[in-house]
C-alpha cells in the first residue's frame, strides 16, 4: 500500500493515542466509552506505525507532502 500519512497527520495521532491511553490509565474512562476509545486508538497507533489510512483511500486524500 502507498503511503499516505504525513509526519505531523502521524503524531497528531500518536498524540490522540498516549491521550486515550492516559485517561484509561487516570481511571478516567470506563464501560462503553473506554471501549470505542481503546478501538479508535488501535487504529490510530496501527495506521500511524504503518503510515497508511485506509479511510483516506477511497478519497484519494493524502497528508503527505508531494515528492
Amino acid at each position: 500500500m502507498t503511503k499516505n500519512m504525513g509526519n505531523l497527520d502521524r503524531l497528531f495521532r500518536l498524540v490522540v493515542v498516549v491521550a486515550i491511553g492516559a485517561a484509561y490509565a487516570m481511571g478516567q474512562l470506563s464501560g462503553t466509552l473506554a471501549i470505542i476509545l481503546g478501538v479508535v486508538a488501535i487504529m490510530f497507533l496501527l495506521t500511524s506505525l504503518v503510515g497508511t489510512c485506509p479511510a483516506y483511500l477511497p478519497f484519494g486524500l493524502s497528508t503527505r507532502g508531494k515528492s
